[in-house]
């Protein structure tokens, strides 16, 4: 990785603003340019005379958008001018960054005026889709030829509050600026990401069938029979899914007596005890059981065990919600241990009718020593046929293994509530590789990155392909990337969408 710290151009139109950047950002090279459409030339030539490492905007600008305060940051998504637009580099990562550091931080297209805009002007640029409006960045953007661009405005006057009286300059105008050079100190941190790279993407990686299943599930019974919808828990861990659904009408609940009389509700894909189906039938709603085909496998073996009369041992976590339905199968012959520590605790009633099963998100290592110290206590142990650990968790983790083995970091992409995605991370540090879990491209720290010039990402069963490619846009916006894959498994499963139980069945 190309060490380019030091390098980060700062362009500021005013000299008040190449003050501000200055003052925060002493480590970078902060150039005054001018102000106006007709200071591009001189932006030009600073440009093309540096290294090809990122270009920054930096200054005060106006608000289009009625939300933004004065003060708050605008990272500009794309810049916006007479001649067309320009799209800037990705700036989640920085925008994070600024918005840890108790700053507000808005992000959209600007668009640049050759004068100020006041009044009916500001809101027509509004209705076109802009958040704010300047007066430079969408001529110097064109002229930052093979540099990523980031655009970087505090908002100094606002819809309500425009910059016509003496009183609102000296006090939003100062807002302005201390907050410029509040951001520009703060984009040390990200400054010291900056650079290529390689990434390399495991695969297979992302959502399994059994969360597309899941998903899918909630989608249609919206299409079909419109919002709300009600889903118990999280129909799969991961925050993204889920905000996405509840804007389109989904509703998730903790327990039934939150769904209304007579409405559809979802059992999501980690499956819920007999209880729970049946306190459904009970009450007349219509159950739609999105319990992923391998995690009701478990329940079944579960039923099978303690018909037969067999003590059940399930390695597991008993706080997750699989583990909390697989224990309704048979609760007087069910003990939860997670680790190899806590066998001389199981009270077994006949040391020779002892079972075991596994949650499906566990990670592969780990789970057989459980399994192994079991059989060790209990030679007679049994098991399923085939391990109760999915495929795609297997397969995740395989994969992960992969990455260790080459790369300097690992990102895991998918949610803190997500068996299979923290068992990754566990699975890439045990192989001697720093791994991090992160929910979205925004909260990836820089310095877990810093100095890393091939990084391998993957994304738990329950994240969607849509965020890895996010995370990939993010990092590009640090630097030129080389995108390989590291493929170890093909996956091809499908499973059949479940049906409908209609109210009195």
């Amino acid at each position: 990785m190309s060490d380019r710290r030091d390098d980060l151009l700062i362009l500021a139109p005013l000299g008040i603003e190449a003050a501000a950047a200055r003052r925060g950002a002493p480590w970078a090279r902060v150039e005054r340019i001018g102000m106006g459409p007709k200071r591009a030339r001189h932006a030009a030539a600073l440009t093309h005379k540096a290294l090809p490492g990122p270009v920054m905007i930096a200054g005060v600008c106006g608000a289009l958008d009625p939300k933004l305060k004065a003060g708050d940051v605008v990272l500009a998504t794309e810049l916006r001018g007479p001649s067309g637009t320009t799209e800037c580099a990705d700036v989640s990562i920085l925008a994070g960054v600024l918005r840890r550091a108790g700053l507000t931080v808005h992000l959209g297209p600007v668009a640049s005026s050759q004068r100020l805009v006041m009044r009916e002007r500001r809101r027509a640029l509004h209705r076109s889709g802009a958040i704010a409006v300047d007066m430079e960045s969408a001529w110097l953007a064109p002229e930052a030829k093979g540099h990523p661009l980031v655009t970087l405005r505090v908002v100094a006057d606002t819809v309500g509050r425009e910059l016509t009286v003496p009183w609102q300059i000296a006090t939003d105008g100062l807002r302005a600026l201390r907050n410029l050079r509040r951001a520009c100190a703060a984009a040390y941190e990200w400054s010291q990401a900056l650079g290529d790279r390689e990434l390399v993407l495991g695969a297979p990686r992302a959502s399994c069938a059994g969360v597309v299943r899941a998903v899918d599930t909630v989608e249609r019974m919206l299409r079909e029979h419109g919002p709300p919808v009600y889903v118990r828990r999280q129909i799969v861990h991961n925050a993204r899914v889920v905000a996405d659904l509840e804007r389109r009408g989904a509703v998730f609940v903790q327990e039934l007596d939150e769904v209304p009389d007579g409405a559809t509700v979802i059992f999501s894909a980690h499956g819920v005890a007999p209880e729970v189906r049946e306190e459904a039938r009970e009450r007349g709603l219509d159950a739609v059981d999105a319990t992923c085909p391998l995690v009701a496998k478990v329940h079944g073996e579960a039923r099978r065990y303690a018909k037969a009369g067999l003590d059940i041992v399930l390695i597991g976590h008993d706080d997750h919600e699989e583990v909390e339905g697989t224990i309704g199968e048979a609760r007087d012959r069910i003990q939860v241990i997670s680790s190899a520590d806590e066998i001389d605790s199981l009270q077994i009633e006949d040391p020779s009718r002892v079972a075991y099963l596994t949650q499906t998100t566990l990670a592969v290592d780990e789970t057989q020593v459980v399994v192994d110290a079991l059989r060790e206590r209990f030679p007679d142990l049994r098991g399923p046929k085939a391990d109760d650990i999915c495929y795609a968790t297997q397969n995740r983790q395989d994969g992960v293994r992969e990455l260790a083995a080459t790369c300097d970091r690992i990102i895991v992409v998918g949610s803190d509530n997500s068996s299979n995605s923290r068992r990754l991370v566990e699975v890439a540090q045990r192989a001697g590789c720093p791994a991090l879990l992160v929910d979205e491209p925004d909260g990836l720290p820089p310095s877990f990155i810093a100095g890393a010039s091939r990084i391998g990402i993957t994304a738990g069963a329950s994240a969607p392909e849509r965020l890895v490619r996010e995370f990939v846009a993010a990092l590009r916006g640090l630097g030129t990337i080389t995108e390989s894959e590291a493929v170890v498994a093909t996956e091809d499963v499908q499973f059949r969408p479940p049906r409908l139980t209609r109210r009195g069945a």
